[in-house]
């Protein structure tokens, strides 16, 4: 169940950590305003799945995933509050089983070449990458992809505006995912405005 061409057209994935359900809703529609047609809800707290729920019903048009997928049972939970596609910290034989159960398109992570590999037989081609700046960044990715050019990655952890165009340009990478235009003191205190602008910034900076 590879999502690469679920996601082929996404570039930026916005990783959000939402503490009131009540306002991913709008928080979508910021998003979708500002050129960013996909958003990913950690399994962070325990109003994810109700936050999934609000953005299917009220948002139609934005592509609404789960993040920090990391039990069998996640996939059932998150297809039944709406979500379309599922990502991953890592990977485990249960996992890939269960998203081909439920034939979720899913994002499982690597870190090595040997990792990769697997994946590869399981037929997954996009790939996340993380915790992408610690496992050696742009750098570490183009050396994986040298012998395995079928990859495309989807890095993840440390990206910011600083680094962000340096990971799109490279090949090997579909699209990145991060928070850095989404602080949880913004999300937390309803100061859309401020995400707004800073989600308009990183879209700017993808387009460069």
């Amino acid at each position: 169940m590879d999502a690469g061409d679920l996601l082929k057209q996404v570039r930026l994935m916005p990783v959000v950590v939402i503490e009131d359900a009540r306002k991913a809703v709008e928080l979508a529609h910021i998003l979708l305003e500002a050129g960013i047609g996909a958003i990913e809800i950690t399994l962070r707290t325990e109003c994810a799945l109700a936050a999934i729920e609000n953005i299917a019903s009220a948002v139609p048009g934005i592509l609404l995933g789960a993040g920090s997928v990391r039990t069998p049972q996640h996939f059932a939970s998150i297809s039944s509050a709406g979500a379309v596609f599922a990502v991953s910290p890592g990977h485990s034989d249960s996992l890939l089983a269960a998203a081909a159960a439920q034939r979720m398109p899913f994002v499982p992570a690597a870190a090595t070449a040997s990792e990769c590999i697997k994946l590869l037989e399981h037929g997954y081609r996009l790939q996340k990458f993380f915790p992408a700046e610690l496992l050696g960044g742009v750098a570490n990715i183009k050396t994986l992809s040298a012998p395995l050019p079928e990859l495309r990655f989807f890095p993840s952890g440390g990206i910011t505006s600083a680094n962000a165009r340096e990971y799109l340009n490279c090949p090997a990478v579909a699209c990145i995912s991060g928070t850095w235009f989404l602080p949880m003191d913004a999300l937390n205190a309803g100061d859309f405005e401020t995400i707004s602008r800073l989600a308009r910034e990183a879209v700017a900076i993808i387009k460069d």
